[in-house]
């Protein structure tokens, strides 16, 4: 038997669709509401503002970054290694509140930019944990962080056309070898 979400639970997946689809602008509360099904009452039983929208949102973010962290401190193959791997944007729960956030960030929001930071910078302790060399860890990230803005643009693939005028894909393989070396540099 399937559970059906609560009216919170729909307001807050309204508002993250919304933002992804069309913008923190076109987010407000009479169009999330009805994205919801919900009465604007309904929506503001819930959630007084659009700072608390913003909040639920954020608390959904840290949630699932929480889950990403224990998976990544728990991988058999290294943090760093953990990192690459799922720098490839899914369409995961976990990445769409990611993306969601991401529009909000565009709009000023300090707080936006203090969660990705805290979530980045926790990120970034247990890739060092992992490789024991900040500047080898910044450049795990870095590879990382542009796998993910790829693949959130163009799929999978990197964004270069082949001559065939085919798309070249990402060789994941071979970007986690090179992971293993810099790991490898770094500790000798």
């Amino acid at each position: 038997m399937t559970t059906q979400p609560s009216a919170r639970e729909r307001v807050l997946a309204a508002y993250e669709d919304l933002l992804i689809s069309d913008g923190p602008r076109a987010a407000t509360l009479d169009a999330v509401a009805a994205a919801a099904g919900v009465s604007k009452g309904g929506l503001l039983y819930h959630f007084k503002s659009k700072e608390a929208l913003t909040e639920g949102l954020l608390t959904k973010l840290h949630d699932y970054a929480a889950l990403d962290f224990a998976a990544m401190a728990a991988d058999p193959q290294g943090c760093a290694s953990y990192y690459i791997r799922t720098s490839v944007f899914g369409s995961t729960p976990f990445d769409r509140v990611i993306v969601a956030a991401m529009r909000l960030s565009q709009s000023e929001d300090d707080t936006v930019r203090q969660a990705f930071s805290e979530i980045h910078a926790r990120w970034f302790e247990l890739i060092l944990s992992d490789i024991g060399d900040p500047a080898v860890s910044h450049a795990v990230m870095l590879l990382g962080d542009g796998m993910y803005y790829n693949a959130a643009l163009f799929g999978f693939p990197t964004g270069v056309k082949k001559q065939d005028d085919t798309q070249e894909n990402m060789d994941v393989a071979a970007l986690l070898a090179i992971v293993d070396k810099m790991r490898s540099d770094a500790r000798t």
